[in-house]
């Protein structure tokens, strides 16, 4: 195995001065470094985006929601309900919300919203992130000394309105709808005081959600008297087993009460962000395939160049299968080389563009505001073993047609 690394090591060479790689060789080099690092930093960019959509998602909203089947949102005799979630295996917390869908009012603009009523004083862990920075007093729905009702607002929908900390909104909520005197219908309005602003990182978020104390949306839509809300979030200990969970929970609980993960609300972008995934490492390895067939080229061109020498050694006792191996060798010695300074470079660029955030996109078009990265390392040894056994598959033909030479044609060959 010796002699054959020498020799393919002279082979790697140019004919002359052969201390250095041949230019053929650094083409095949470059190919295969090229391939690797691309296919690295998109599927790292892919993953970061996974991630960041279930950090974010799950700042806003809880591992399983449970709601109650009807025509509205609305979830009577819940209390034993919560009582009973709160006692299943792998509950953290559960918390009663109201939500509603209403519009804002500042001067002459109006703004749809989504208003959320939180549990800003009960015992135990919040359910969502947001509900537990109100808690810890991050975020604030303390009194106001105007005594109206506080508001949390979110940051994108502040910033087009022009909301600021200690500005009273108009708030119209259009599910319970009166006729008035003269015929016509009015919304239940109620001013609120904006007592800060919010951000998860979503703009879909961060546009359109609210959040105030559950008995002042309660009061709004006039649920006081009934005791009435609209589900209950559960937090569990293990998000990715919260399908499971839910499943349990719609079987103790029965009709009419159901229950949803998270991951099944959002099945439908996860499904695309995973299918997107694999559609992008599909067409990138593609990049890595393409380079295979330098290696190939480049072979065949060093079989047809070292045909006389290959000749000779095969004539001084030189077998076929040490002819294969230096051939091979060669392949390998391409990829192994190219795959290691390819993956080497895909990391450091996935940490550069990770850590200083260097591309930014806009935040209304792709819901977040920059290129998420997340480098796992299952992704860079599946791209790394990949690209060596892509590199090593192009090497045999090459090989074969060297090993099956004939001495005596081989040497006359010119």
């Amino acid at each position: 195995m010796r002699l054959a690394w020498d020799v393919a090591r002279r082979y790697l060479a140019p004919r002359r001065g052969g201390r250095f790689l041949s230019f053929i060789t650094w083409v095949s080099l470059g190919g295969v470094t090229v391939g690797v690092t691309a296919l690295i930093v998109v599927i790292a960019v892919m993953t970061g985006a996974q991630e960041d959509f279930q950090e974010k998602i799950l700042e806003a909203n809880p591992h399983v929601l449970i709601l109650e089947h009807g025509n509205s949102l609305r979830m009577g005799d819940w209390r034993p309900v919560l009582d009973t979630v709160r006692e299943m295996r792998g509950v953290v917390s559960a918390t009663p919300f109201v939500l509603t869908k209403v519009v804002l009012v500042l001067g002459d603009y109006s703004q749809a919203a989504d208003l959320y009523g939180v549990e800003t004083e009960s015992l135990g862990e919040a359910a969502t992130g947001i509900e537990e920075r109100i808690r810890s007093g991050t975020l604030s729905l303390e009194d106001t000394e105007s005594g109206l009702p506080p508001l949390l607002v979110g940051s994108r929908l502040a910033d087009r309105m022009l909301i600021f900390p200690g500005d009273t909104l108009l708030v119209a909520s259009f599910e319970n709808i009166r006729r008035d005197p003269f015929g016509g219908f009015t919304p239940a309005m109620r001013q609120f005081q904006v007592t800060g602003t919010f951000s998860t990182g979503l703009y879909d978020y961060d546009i359109t959600n609210l959040y105030a104390r559950i008995g002042d949306v309660q009061e709004l839509l006039q649920l006081v008297e009934s005791d009435q809300i609209s589900g209950i979030g559960v937090r569990t200990d293990q998000p990715w087993a919260a399908t499971q969970l839910a499943d349990e929970m719609r079987g103790r609980l029965g009709y009419p009460y159901d229950a949803q993960s998270w991951a099944v609300t959002n099945s439908a972008l996860f499904a695309a962000l995973k299918l997107e995934k694999l559609a992008m490492g599909l067409i990138l390895f593609l990049i890595v395939v393409v380079a295979a067939f330098n290696i190939v080229s480049t072979l065949v061109m060093v079989v047809v160049d070292r045909t006389r020498e290959i000749g000779i050694l095969k004539s001084m006792g030189m077998t076929n299968q040490r002819i294969l191996h230096v051939f091979m060798l060669q392949g390998v010695w391409i990829g192994v080389i190219g795959t290691t300074v390819g993956t080497i470079l895909g990391c450091v660029l996935s940490w550069i563009l990770d850590t200083y955030e260097i591309i930014r996109i806009p935040p209304d078009v792709y819901f977040i505001d920059r290129l998420p990265v997340s480098l796992q390392l299952p992704d860079v040894v599946l791209i790394f073993l990949a690209s060596i056994a892509v590199a090593f598959a192009a090497t045999i033909y090459p090989a074969i047609q060297a090993s099956r030479l004939e001495p005596v044609e081989a040497i006359r060959h010119e």
